[in-house]
């Protein structure tokens, strides 16, 4: 049941999408009229409500991608592809432990603590501090910051966790954190580097041969959404392409 200040994803007929927080007694005004959220309080997600000029839209449980692609952003965000692809070829899953390095505004962040939950924690590197504010808003608002642990620092300095399951590098020169990075994992704990060039890709990697890390494999992930309707198949125009490579390495002991 939709309570006073719970979240909800609104949807036009033309597929418009909308985050909002419910408020009683209050609207939210949109092109194809005006939505009050006194007829939304008390009923459950997955109905349809007509806007004050007739006008239908879809009132739905808001997904981690609304989240994300709903926050408000400090920096570019990781794509939710590219945040699918890194968790799963990661191995995080509920109660890992995780050192992210580059906060920016959370968007990735959102999508890993909603999946380490509830007994996992998140320790969150970043130097910026307008970047922090940004992130920590965008937590607050998908109900995730209790899994994340902020440090506003330098992650060149060094990490305070050890036998960590995963660390994952968002940052301009990731292939001088790698020997930071070995220190702070597990035994086959698996490292991820995010990058958006090649050239950086390449001395990550020559930097994670010299420190141990093994099965080492870089790709990328290109999405194109198609349209189906009736007597009309075809791809959109518009595709999601290059956003970053992501480069994977686990690390092995050495006696």
């Amino acid at each position: 049941m939709i309570k006073e200040g719970d979240n909800i994803i609104l949807i036009s007929e033309r597929l418009n999408r909308w985050l909002v927080k419910v408020q009683s007694g209050k609207e939210f005004q949109t092109h194809k009229g005006i939505i009050k959220f006194d007829e939304i309080i008390g009923k459950d997600y997955g109905f349809i409500l007509e806007s004050s000029i007739g006008k239908k839209f879809y009132v739905l449980e808001p997904l981690i991608y609304d989240y994300i692609f709903k926050s408000k952003r400090s920096t570019q965000i990781i794509y939710p592809k590219d945040a699918a692809i890194i968790t799963l070829f990661s191995g995080i899953h509920p109660g890992s432990r995780i050192i992210e390095t580059g906060l920016g505004s959370g968007a990735l962040t959102i999508a890993l603590a909603n999946i380490i939950r509830p007994n996992g924690k998140i320790y969150s590197y970043e130097i910026k501090e307008d970047y922090i504010s940004v992130a920590k808003k965008n937590l607050d608002r998908a109900g995730l910051s209790e899994f994340v642990e902020i440090k506003h620092r330098d992650a060149l300095n060094g990490f305070d966790e050890t036998n960590v399951d995963n660390i994952i590098l968002d940052l301009a020169t990731p292939w001088l954190i790698i020997p930071i990075a070995y220190k702070a994992l597990k035994s086959s704990g698996v490292l991820l580097s995010y990058s958006p060039t090649i050239d950086q890709v390449q001395k990550t990697v020559n930097s994670m041969i010299e420190n141990n890390f093994v099965d080492i494999h870089t790709m990328e992930c290109l999405i194109r959404e198609w349209q189906i309707a009736p007597n009309k198949v075809r791809p959109f125009n518009r595709m999601v392409g290059h956003s970053g490579f992501m480069t994977f390495g686990t690390k092995i002991h050495v006696a």
